[in-house]
């Protein structure tokens, strides 16, 4: 649940942006982006997680800038700035050590597995999944930005597709796991 949550921002700027418009959908995230840190904030035994802060610090700094005037990008110009964002809080996660998953998987796994070479790979290739959907989504709206004879729907059903492939890994890739070593 709690990885789902941290998604929330994103899913607000995807309604507020078909429903208003690009700017609004970036306020609106990072309105939402702040709400879930000071949750973690003023949660006791909570602390703020590299995704919750990076998506803090993507969705303010795109308002900011979009705001200030800087900016008159299309609908899919936005997007792909949010999911090109969200790809590089993930890819920095990686390559800090720190995948995103781990500080939600601490939270339903015993502490006692927090340090095992298993728990950090199994997180490391879980993120890698996310990465990926993450890489297929900014692939497809290249491809509707750059060519905008394809088919709208197209780049859609990609996105779609790339996110439920995510989230059904996510929940697979340990089950698999703990299959194998029965």
């Amino acid at each position: 649940m709690g990885i789902l949550l941290a998604f929330a921002p994103f899913v607000v700027f995807a309604i507020i942006d078909r429903l208003l418009d690009p700017a609004a959908g970036l306020v609106a995230g990072a309105a939402t982006s702040l709400l879930l840190l000071a949750r973690a904030l003023i949660t006791p035994g909570r602390t703020p997680k590299i995704l919750e802060l990076g998506t803090l610090i993507l969705f303010g700094g795109l308002s900011a800038y979009v705001l200030a005037g800087h900016a008159a990008w299309s609908v899919i110009g936005v997007r792909l700035r949010v999911d090109g964002g969200l790809l590089v809080i993930v890819l920095i996660s990686m390559a800090i050590g720190r995948p995103f998953t781990l500080q939600y998987a601490r939270e339903n796994v015993a502490p006692a597995f927090w340090d095992s070479p298993e728990f950090m790979r199994t997180n490391y290739i879980i993120t890698a999944g996310w990465a990926v959907a993450f890489a297929l989504m900014v692939v497809a709206e290249l491809a509707l930005l750059y060519v905008p004879a394809l088919p709208h729907r197209l780049g859609v059903i990609t996105i779609i597709a790339a996110l439920i492939g995510a989230v059904k890994f996510t929940s697979w890739y340990p089950q698999h796991l703990e299959r194998q070593r029965v």
